[in-house]
């Protein structure tokens, strides 16, 4: 059984019990619902900005990959293929797993240094060079949590139940 912070404090005599705002800057995890989606909201044409300056580097001009990066864009009916192009375009089943991958990893160089903004607004623009929201779209949490990805109905569930460290 795992002790609780403050269990470790009473048996062990050491540490302390992490602070509510301590905790709170590490949960920052976002559910493949929308769950958690912070408040703002991204432009494509702002994404489009964002994107040169931080991300075409590593991911090409239009994420078409090379280099350090992967690729972002196509690969649309390609994955039941011999060759199959995995992007966020062809391959991934959530559009808010997009917002929390960008939040916490990106740029390479310097994780979570976009603001919630500019990564409302790189997933939309990495959204739309995918034609999966159209060029003049505004993300926020609503409207990135209700894109129906084309990959969405793609995985096999996992039936499996959870298990729980109690």
């Amino acid at each position: 059984m795992l002790a609780t912070a403050g269990q470790a404090e009473d048996r062990f005599g050491i540490g302390r019990a992490a602070a509510p705002a301590e905790i709170a800057g590490w949960n920052i995890d976002i559910g493949r619902d929308g769950s958690n989606l912070p408040p703002g909201n991204g432009s494509v044409e702002r994404g489009r900005t964002v994107f040169s300056e931080q991300c075409a580097a590593c991911h090409g001009d239009s994420g078409q990959g090379g280099g350090v990066g992967d690729r972002l864009v196509g690969g649309q009916g390609t994955l039941a293929s011999p060759k199959p192009i995995r992007t966020v375009g062809s391959y991934w089943p959530y559009a808010p797993t997009l917002f929390d991958y960008i939040r916490r990893a990106m740029p390479q160089n310097a994780p979570q240094s976009l603001s919630n903004e500019d990564v409302y607004a790189v997933s939309a623009y990495i959204l739309s060079l995918n034609g999966i929201v159209p060029a003049n779209a505004v993300l926020d949490a609503k409207s990135l949590a209700a894109i129906k990805m084309p990959n969405r109905d793609g995985f096999v569930s996992d039936p499996r139940p959870d298990v729980h460290n109690h």
